[in-house]
């Protein structure tokens, strides 16, 4: 690179440094998001209200405006909790309900932790920090009262009941299953001797949160699937920057579906929290709540964003009770990780497709058949995840060996008829509609498909976003070892820089985080680049920026997990050794002397003598 390119990127990368840290916030401060306070009263607005961050759109028509309960949820209350071998359920009083789920398989943070970090005792935690438990039903002022339920309970069975002034009655029963599962049912009962008339209603199934303290929740949203397809709403709706970096007015609600809520997860990167109601519900709601700041870890600073949390319920329609009669509605709730052969028996025990949830993508039947195969190596041959990641890399390596080859082949031969095809272009550069007939007369004549360095990189493409869903979403990885690299789910931080926590997007409030297999891997790209031949009559400016063009995504890829930056790494190196296995086949085939090339086209074909 030469020395005005290097200037200019410095510049712009200064330019850069001052617009996010100076210029931006001075300009473009970040608009507050205003949360009642607890117990307070948000209704929201009608049909004609206008909409705002503190106001929530308007409901659809129909549906009678939302109530908050008018109760407190941090007040003292009757609290239940059962437990079985894999979670710890906490029950409340206060919206009879599910108050937060504890997987006692699961720690809130890895088990390793590196010197001086702070070690913890937490489970990973469900619908944590939520207003109101699971299967709170909430709607207009009739369907709260105190909000007090009686609750009564045995070893793996609790019974919630109520009854309202006006004689509704209202029995929840929750009874824990196997494989994260609780079964609930809900029923209303006319204890009057009038009809009753009953509105829509809105039960809660949970509320999405990042799972630890050092989470961005960048991953945490609401999904939910029409029987068809899978919707997911993230952090990044909600946020609404302009963009996608610049501060915008924020969204407090979102909506979705047409009367065919199959099943719906508030969820994070590697824990859900999915309701499957025996019939599909009309509409899903999530309000964005803030969270309280943590203690410890990048969020805790008072300059650093809120996070946020997502509040999700589901839309029942309205109606009339007759006297002595009751309407049942049944849940299955799965509060769990997100690991596919758990989710997989489940959706096939239970006839959907609730094994989605793990959103792997449009190749996610690829990204199933490489996480099998890794816990495989992992279950079976009692292989370390870090070094299953290398053994199937090795194997895709191996596997696309041959197309491979004949990409490194034919930029090769390209390379080395570099000058022709340059003398070519340059007979013919005033002929712009005559230029490329002759240049694949001259492809034609030494049997090379231009072509052919291409077709092999898009069959690899489907394999390659596979795995690289796998990777980003395998729950396994989460506290998995590898050499230096204490959770293949995170960034392999070694040890934290301080003074340099201004550099945008990668640096946290206690500096600059040094993350080695990102560093490692550029070296690779940058040394690839170095020895595979570039495409014959590139500008030798273009050349030198496609040399350096990995140095680009230091910034982008930085923070990946350790599992993906390892097997981009080791992928660059295979690649390395295969092409210099590539380049050495075929020097000793030529003899050491690249296969000279006809050029019949630069000149006339000589007529042969008799």
């Amino acid at each position: 690179m030469d020395r005005k390119s290097i200037i200019v990127i410095g510049a712009c990368m200064g330019l850069m440094l001052l617009w996010l840290n100076v210029l931006h916030p001075k300009f473009f401060p970040p608009i507050p998001i205003k949360t009642p306070p607890p117990g307070a009263t948000n209704t929201v607005a009608s049909a004609q209200s206008p909409t705002s961050a503190t106001n929530p759109a308007a409901p659809v028509p129909g549906l009678h405006p939302f109530i908050r309960p008018a109760f407190a949820t941090n007040n003292a209350a009757e609290l239940v909790v059962l437990t079985n071998e894999n979670a710890r359920y906490t029950f409340t009083a206060l919206g009879g309900g599910l108050s937060e789920i504890a997987l006692i398989k699961y720690p809130e943070t890895v088990s390793y932790q590196r010197k001086g970090s702070p070690a913890t005792n937490s489970f990973a935690t469900l619908n944590a920090h939520a207003p109101l438990p699971v299967l709170a039903v909430v709607g207009s002022e009739g369907w709260q009262g105190d909000g007090v339920f009686a609750l009564t309970h045995t070893a793996n069975t609790l019974r919630a009941e109520k009854t309202l002034a006006d004689g509704l009655r209202i029995v929840k029963e929750f009874q824990l299953g196997t494989n994260y599962l609780v079964h609930a049912s809900v029923r209303l009962e006319n204890t009057s001797g009038q009809p009753l008339t009953l509105p829509a209603q809105e039960w809660v199934i949970g509320t999405a949160t990042p799972m630890s303290a050092d989470d961005d929740g960048a991953a945490t949203g609401i999904m939910w699937n029409n029987g068809e397809k899978n919707q997911d709403t993230l952090t990044p709706y909600f946020d609404n920057k302009r963009f996608g970096c610049m501060e915008g007015t924020p969204k407090s609600e979102y909506r979705g579906g047409a009367s065919n809520i199959v099943w719906a997860a508030p969820h994070n990167q590697f824990f859900a929290l999915v309701t499957m109601p025996d019939v599909p519900a009309l509409e899903i709601v999530a309000r964005s709540i803030e969270l309280p700041r943590p203690t410890t870890g990048r969020f805790s600073a008072p300059t650093s964003p809120a996070r946020k949390g997502f509040e999700t319920t589901l839309i029942y329609p309205g109606l009339t009770l007759a006297p002595g009669k009751s309407v049942e509605r049944n849940f299955n709730l799965y509060a769990g990780p997100k690991e596919y052969r758990t989710l997989a028996s489940i959706a096939g025990r239970l006839q959907n497709t609730v094994d989605e949830v793990m959103n792997f993508g449009f190749f996610g039947f690829i990204s199933k058949a490489l996480l099998l195969a890794m816990n495989w190596l992992h279950s079976a041959l009692s292989i370390p995840y870090g070094w299953a990641i290398i053994a199937i890399t090795i194997f895709l390596k191996i596997l696309f060996w041959p197309l491979t080859a004949i990409s490194t082949r034919s930029a090769k031969r390209m390379a080395d008829m570099a000058p022709q095809l340059k003398a070519l272009q340059e007979k013919y550069k005033d002929d712009p509609q005559k230029l490329p007939a002759k240049q694949w007369e001259f492809y034609r004549e030494n049997k090379i498909n231009p072509m052919s360095g291409c077709l092999p990189m898009l069959v690899q493409l489907p394999v390659f976003f596979g795995l690289f869903s796998m990777l980003r979403t395998a729950i396994e990885l989460r506290g998995a070892h590898f050499l230096w690299t204490a959770d293949l789910s995170k960034a392999d931080t070694l040890f934290m820089i301080p003074g340099l926590s201004f550099i945008p997007f990668i640096s946290t409030p206690e500096g600059l985080p040094l993350n080695l297999l990102p560093i490692l891997y550029i070296a690779t790209a940058i040394w690839q680049t170095h020895i595979t031949p570039m495409s014959p009559g590139m500008d030798p400016a273009q050349q030198k920026m496609m040399r350096w063009m990995p140095l680009m995504f230091l910034v982008i890829l930085y923070n990946f997990s350790g599992g993906l930056a390892l097997y981009m790494t080791v992928n660059n190196l295979l690649t390395i050794l295969q092409t210099k296995m590539t380049k050495t086949a075929a020097a000793r085939a030529t003899g050491a002397k690249p296969a000279p090339v006809t050029a019949s086209v630069l000149t006339p074909t000589n007529k042969k003598k008799k």
